[in-house]
């Protein structure tokens, strides 16, 4: 628009009359400066109308969230007062019960506060009862675990004790049918040896097959440490008559547990501590003394074998 107007000039300045160089050049230089300010203007105007259109589009922004806020807000307000109105119904309601029933509220509050003390106490009650089930329980899983153990060692004793039977009826089968035998009770391996296979009449002293017999159970006895020994002398009921060093049937019951003591002690595996020798005279018989087969089967050596309890004697214990 400006370039048009200094062109309108400039020609009506040619046209109506003769204008000098220095006129010319001044104005020519005028219109370049008004050219430049005017492009400056142009880009300016770019500018701005750019900003123009970002803020009418923030605006159009701001205003579609002002009404969505709106909305919003006409919506919780009608909620509010919605509440607000059912709040004051309640309230009023509450006022005109507490003003007609004041005396049954408050008693009903007491009632409230002792049920609420109870429960209290019955909730305490009922944690100590927990914990004290919940110890039981920690007790019981242990004690169980305890008898399994107890049971597993039980179960292989007896495994033992019957493989050690087993062995010694396989190392003393010759002696079977001679006064000897071999059997398993209440998880204790019995040996009986009757008196002809090992004694003459009166005497302590071990024959050559009475010795041959207890040195093969101590080579038996020897590869079982774990294994206490119990010999038992047994006499029948007829008075001791025979050596005036000895007292009687019980001397003697004892002095022959001791000779089979002494032949077992000549195997150097087997540990002394694991022997015990007894005389039980004629007070444990297995027969009657009636018969002369009575008396003697009740004239022998029982070799007691029994499994170390240590170990399920500490179980027994913890249990």
């Amino acid at each position: 628009m400006i370039k048009k107007i200094v062109l309108i000039t400039l020609s009506g300045l040619l046209m109506t009359s003769c204008v000098s160089s220095k006129v010319y050049k001044d104005l020519e230089g005028k219109y370049a400066s008004l050219k430049r300010k005017n492009r400056k203007t142009q880009d300016k105007l770019v500018a701005l109308q750019k900003v123009s259109d970002a803020d009418k589009k923030a605006l159009e922004q701001l205003e579609s969230e002002y009404q969505k806020l709106k909305a919003e807000r006409d919506d919780f307000e009608g909620k509010y007062n919605a509440a607000q109105a059912n709040y004051n119904n309640i309230k009023d309601s509450y006022d005109a019960l507490e003003k007609n029933s004041s005396a049954a509220i408050a008693a009903n509050s007491k009632k409230n506060r002792e049920l609420l003390s109870k429960l209290e106490e019955k909730e305490r009650t009922l944690a100590q009862e927990r914990s004290r089930l919940d110890k039981l329980q920690s007790d019981l899983e242990a004690r169980s675990k305890r008898v399994n153990e107890l049971e597993g060692l039980i179960a292989a004793k007896d495994a033992k004790m019957q493989a050690l039977k087993s062995a010694i009826s396989k190392a003393l089968r010759n002696f079977e049918g001679k006064g000897l035998t071999v059997e398993e009770r209440n998880g204790k391996v019995y040996i009986s040896m009757e008196n002809k296979l090992l004694f003459e009449s009166g005497s302590w002293a071990v024959g050559t097959q009475g010795k041959k017999a207890v040195k093969q159970l101590g080579s038996v006895l020897a590869q079982n440490t774990d294994i206490a020994v119990l010999i038992e002398g047994h006499t029948d009921d007829d008075p001791y008559t025979g050596n005036a060093q000895l007292s009687g049937n019980w001397d003697l019951s004892t002095k022959r547990a001791t000779a089979i003591v002494n032949i077992l002690l000549e195997n150097k595996k087997i540990d002394a501590q694991n022997l015990t020798a007894a005389g039980r005279g004629e007070f444990a018989p297995v027969a009657s003394n009636e018969t002369n087969e009575g008396k003697s089967k009740n004239r022998r050596i029982e070799v007691i074998l029994t499994p170390k309890l240590d170990e399920i004697s500490k179980l027994l214990n913890d249990i």
